[in-house]
């Protein structure tokens, strides 16, 4: 009966360590997403201030020009 109880245990800490490993993969995934979205949020907050300087210069080296 001892081996059975021992086979029995090694399953369910199988059964734990799976679980807590779809846990970490599935916390691991979030994390990436959610860093994916402010990685992109902070390209587009940086993308078009540099966008409105480069135009903004334009426009004054085109008035100093004429």
């Amino acid at each position: 009966m001892g081996p059975v109880m021992a086979g029995e245990n090694d399953k369910s800490a199988k059964q734990d360590r799976s679980s807590r490993d779809d846990r970490l993969k599935s916390a691991l995934r979030e994390n990436l997403k959610r860093r994916k979205v402010q990685a992109r949020e902070r390209a587009a907050i940086t993308d078009p201030s540099q966008n409105d300087d480069a135009s903004l210069d334009e426009g004054t080296a085109g008035k100093t020009g004429d």
